[in-house]
């Protein structure tokens, strides 16, 4: 991997070994902590927490796409972001991700101290992809078959792999030729947006496919359907199954891993990295 560290709006991310992104949802409706965060101070003291927990970034977002779920105005998502966004900015040391696709809360989450554009869309809406030139942040573009609202019903694919690596491929060429830097790019293949169970357990398998990007990998599958399936839980039951996938995820060369239970995902990452180096010093003995 080519990209070994992050600027994220003058605050760096060191991505040498695996890092945790915490969440952070300001919304109604997310699918696992909607609501729970909703008001200004709860949110931030949340983001507290999964600071102190030792999240390395943490990822606000005020619009959900769980599937089915519907489309936010843009003044309502202003709204819920941008107060958590401007406080936090002057108080974390860690950067702060914006999950957003729209022009006008990329521009304003900038200009109030997000360093990084975490985009489900992968800047296909209309003035996404000029706004983020603009911001001269870091973005992560994430691969998702349809939208939030129709992701889920019934998608196909040739070779799921094949077919989310090709789509990333052409999303880089084009942020490049835009403006954004490879350097400034991070890639999601999309878990749980637009993929069967077969398809998410093809892509956690075959993960390392894409590495050949050379490009940071972002993984999002904490305490998703996905898991839920496999270990019939809810959503706030499923941490064990959650850090079964970070672990599966980071052995095959993920570097930020985006998860609701930070604490328990930075143990893991930090024993599965121990490891690692471990196993590489032994090599030279």
């Amino acid at each position: 991997m080519a990209v070994t560290s992050l600027d994220c709006g003058g605050r760096p991310l060191d991505l040498t070994s695996p890092v945790v992104m915490g969440v952070l949802n300001v919304t109604p409706d997310s699918f696992s902590d909607g609501g729970d965060f909703l008001s200004p101070d709860s949110a931030l003291s949340r983001a507290r927490e999964l600071v102190a927990e030792g999240a390395a970034i943490i990822d606000i977002g005020g619009e959900s796409t769980r599937p089915g779920a519907a489309d936010v105005s843009v003044d309502d998502e202003l709204a819920r972001v941008m107060p958590v966004i401007e406080a936090l900015a002057g108080e974390l040391s860690v950067p702060i991700s914006v999950d957003t696709t729209k022009p006008e809360v990329i521009r304003a989450a900038a200009a109030a101290g997000a360093g990084l554009i975490n985009d489900v869309m992968a800047l296909q809406r209309p003035g996404a992809l000029d706004a983020a030139v603009e911001t001269g942040l870091p973005v992560c573009l994430m691969h998702m078959r349809g939208t939030p609202r129709n992701m889920q019903l019934d998608p196909q694919y040739d070779d799921v792999v094949e077919d989310v690596l090709g789509f990333l491929h052409e999303r880089v060429a084009t942020c490049t030729q835009a403006g954004i830097p490879a350097e400034r790019i991070v890639i999601d293949p999309g878990f749980g947006f637009g993929k069967s169970m077969t398809h998410n357990a093809t892509l956690l398998a075959r993960l390392d496919a894409f590495n050949a990007l050379d490009l940071p990998v972002l993984i999002g599958l904490s305490r998703k359907s996905f898991i839920g399936q496999i270990v019939d839980r809810p959503p706030k039951e499923r941490v064990a199954g959650s850090l079964a996938a970070a672990v599966l995820a980071a052995q095959a060369g993920a570097r930020i891993v985006r998860t609701h239970d930070v604490a328990a995902t930075v143990d893991a990452l930090t024993v599965v990295d121990y490891v690692r180096r471990a196993g590489a010093a032994g090599r030279g003995q």
